[in-house]
């Protein structure tokens, strides 16, 4: 092995944990309401809705956000998929179980983030984060059925936590034949199990509510 090649797997095995890291700061400063430590997570010329642009309208729309809908918010992040497309550019999955209080009610969710990142100036941030969310719901009440996104003084609606990924429709549409064993797939090759999962889907259109 060369000593670039060596440099690069440190820089990769580095910038992996940075990534990690970078998931456990937004929640950490999202919940502690450090609203400047969470916005710097984020790429300077983030995108914010439609037609805004910066860190600043970030922070002001995460203000307008926090103090309307919660008091209090916890995020238990679960498993992480990082994969780079090369050294300053990567896309990643990661689970959040959630905790919100609001109003009358103690809100739990399920969650996934879709993340793509960027390596800005030697240091990782999020260049975008898509949130499919599964439910949300009064810890009293399990939410069975359909329309589980169930927030206090809302109509329900329905979660996207499945858009990302074809194979769970197709799981659904489709009853195997018990008298043929089923086909396996080749493995997903190296950076590309996301991208083989995601069978070219188009990205969820993520409703602001």
């Amino acid at each position: 092995m060369s000593d670039q090649d060596l440099l690069a797997r440190i820089d990769r095995l580095e910038s992996l944990d940075a990534i990690r890291q970078l998931a456990g700061k937004y929640a950490l400063s999202l919940d502690m309401r450090d609203l400047d430590a969470m916005a710097n997570c984020f790429a300077p010329d983030v995108r914010v809705g439609r037609d805004k642009v910066g860190r600043a309208h970030l922070k002001a729309w995460l203000d307008d956000t926090m103090r309307l809908q919660f008091h209090g918010t916890s995020h238990h992040l679960g498993q992480h998929i990082i994969e780079f497309s090369d050294a300053d550019h990567a896309t990643g999955v990661v689970y959040s179980k959630n905790e919100h209080e609001t109003g009358p009610e103690w809100v739990i969710m399920q969650m996934l983030y879709w993340d793509d990142y960027e390596r800005i100036d030697g240091r990782w941030c999020f260049r975008r984060r898509l949130p499919c969310y599964w439910y949300a719901s009064d810890l009293n009440k399990p939410p069975i059925g359909g329309l589980k996104m169930r927030w206090p003084g809302r109509e329900p609606y329905a979660g996207s936590f499945h858009e990302l990924f074809p194979s769970w429709d197709a799981f659904w549409a489709k009853r195997p034949n018990k008298d043929e064993l089923p086909e396996v797939a080749e493995p997903a090759p190296l950076e590309g199990f996301l991208a083989t999962m995601r069978r070219g889907a188009a990205d969820p259109k993520i409703r602001v509510r």
